[in-house]
């Protein structure tokens, strides 16, 4: 099976990276910037994700995990944070750059038997279980969330299954060395899910555990 994870050079992307490279599964990971191993993608970048996708000479994706993201709202305030240029660079990333990365490699996907996407959100997407701080990482996280679930729809006709995950409370520079899980645990939960995403729950919104999550 051969995989592209976006964001593999950290974090939850590089377990996920490392655990399938082990499977034997051929894996293309990217970076922003150029480092051994690595395949370069800017997501904020048209250009980049049309040279990306030219580099693959039209080889088929048989899973594509929309994992880059960014997060600049800690230790922001109400009343004084959440500066306009966060806003946008934040929605560029997390939101513009998934569905560029999807539109790009559409005719990869497309050429692979059973193609799937994966797209990594966040359990503060929901909008039933809204809360206080990261306002703008939320907000992103929820307009990805509503991506993916249209995605799914639109690609229902074709059988190309689109599913919505949080990774958890993970360990990494985003979620902070106090978070709840380490990312061995994050990444091998994913798989599974990964793993059980068909057509059947196309548009699924859940936790790396399974646990469905309230939109």
């Amino acid at each position: 099976m051969h995989i592209v994870i976006t964001g593999a050079n950290r974090g939850i992307g590089k377990e996920l990276a490392t655990l399938y490279t082990a499977q034997g599964h051929d894996v293309t990971q990217t970076s922003r910037t150029p480092r051994e191993g690595f395949s370069v993608l800017d997501v904020d970048d048209p250009a980049s994700h049309a040279a990306f996708a030219d580099g693959l000479n039209g080889k088929p994706i048989d899973l594509l995990i929309a994992n880059a993201g960014v997060n600049f709202d800690k230790g922001q305030t109400l009343e004084t944070g959440y500066p306009l240029e966060d806003w946008s660079q934040t929605f560029l990333t997390n939101v513009s750059g998934v569905f560029l990365n999807i539109q790009s490699l559409l005719p990869n996907l497309r050429a692979a038997s059973s193609p799937k996407i994966a797209i990594i959100s966040s359990q503060l997407a929901s909008s039933t279980n809204s809360g206080v701080g990261m306002l703008v990482y939320r907000a992103s996280k929820a307009a990805v969330l509503n991506l993916g679930r249209n995605l799914a729809q639109e690609f229902a006709d074709e059988g190309m299954p689109v599913g919505i995950y949080h990774p958890g409370w993970v360990q990494t520079d985003m979620g902070g060395a106090n978070a709840a899980i380490d990312t061995l645990s994050s990444a091998t939960g994913l798989i599974q899910r990964f793993d059980h995403l068909t057509m059947a729950n196309s548009g699924v919104y859940e936790d790396y555990k399974g646990d469905a999550l309230p939109y």
